[in-house]
């Protein structure tokens, strides 16, 4: 039986043409065409064919209106430059890329006031995760992400961050002191991301690293690891990924 992909590069071939051989088929009867018609006319599997449009509509790529596939959203942002587009999609290939590079939890996060708020994640695979809800809102001092972003205020606006928060205690590794919180931006500073170890769920480090668009930072990408997966080497690994990614968005 035919598969859609396979462990040497004939498979994962194989597996490409049938991709782009759907999408131009469906382009070509933009009214809308069912499954087994497609398996039909291409010689594709039920079995293959399956996976490889779940695959599509995900990516919006085609889009499922009862029984049809259509072409979807997908198709017009690859024929925009990237400038044309907005942040969100700008961004979406990145943390997609930071998840499968590190296997681990990938979000970005923008700044909202003093909180921060995830626009995108994708969950590692791994059986141990940790999971963040998009739309989520969480305090700035106890995430990677929201350090990050602390870290390149100027002192005028840290000083009304500090003065304009309480900062919960979220666990006992929590930090809420303004001089130690200092002391962390700092570090972030100098090493070029952020780290939280056990300070809003524990059992979770976070790294977190800033994001700029033009020069302008524009929000942060972070991993959310288990603390058993989580020594320095990691963290240091995890911290050159997420620069290399950042880098080529602003490159």
């Amino acid at each position: 039986m035919a598969t859609t992909g396979g462990t040497g590069s004939g498979g994962a071939v194989k597996s490409a043409m049938r991709t782009l051989d759907i999408i131009e088929y469906v382009v070509a009867h933009p009214t809308g065409v069912v499954a087994q018609e497609i398996s039909q006319a291409l010689s594709i599997p039920v079995s293959s064919l399956s996976y490889l449009l779940g695959t599509l509509v995900d990516r919006q790529y085609l889009v499922r209106a009862g029984r049809l596939y259509q072409p979807g959203s997908g198709l017009d942002r690859l024929r925009l430059a990237p400038q044309g587009l907005p942040l969100v999609e700008r961004v979406r290939p990145l943390v997609r890329t930071l998840r499968m590079r590190l296997d681990e939890t990938s979000s970005f996060f923008v700044q909202r006031d003093w909180q921060i708020e995830a626009i995108i994640t994708e969950t590692a695979e791994h059986t141990l995760r940790y999971s963040i809800a998009v739309g989520a809102l969480t305090p700035m001092h106890c995430l990677a992400a929201g350090k990050a972003i602390l870290a390149t205020l100027s002192e005028d606006e840290l000083a009304a961050y500090f003065a304009g928060t309480l900062r919960a205690q979220f666990s006992a590794n929590t930090i809420i002191d303004e001089s130690q919180l200092r002391e962390e931006l700092a570090r972030a500073r100098e090493q070029g991301f952020a780290v939280t170890r056990n300070e809003y769920t524990p059992g979770i480090c976070g790294i977190g690293r800033v994001l700029r668009d033009a020069g302008q930072v524009v929000g942060s990408l972070a991993v959310a690891i288990p603390v058993v997966r989580c020594d320095a080497n990691v963290e240091a690994s995890a911290g050159e990924t997420l620069k290399t990614i950042a880098e080529s968005f602003s490159a």
